[in-house]
């Protein structure tokens, strides 16, 4: 079995491809994880999940496909 990795999603992006690439990861639909995170953000407080999507952008490297 293959080692996966974690990417921002190339084709599947509406800001940065987190969830995009999340949902490529975990073989989840992005939309339903973008909903998921909307209401975790709206629930626990804007700023620490839009703090989490900003650092994520930095931390999770783009796809590419040489690697």
């Amino acid at each position: 079995m293959p080692h996966k990795h974690l990417y921002k999603s190339n084709t599947n992006k509406v800001f940065a491809g987190i969830c995009g690439g999340l949902g490529e990861y975990f073989d989840i639909d992005p939309v339903l994880l973008r909903l998921i995170w909307v209401l975790v953000v709206i629930f626990t407080g804007v700023v620490p999940g839009v703090v989490a999507y900003i650092i994520a952008t930095f931390i999770v490297p783009e796809h590419s496909h040489h690697q």
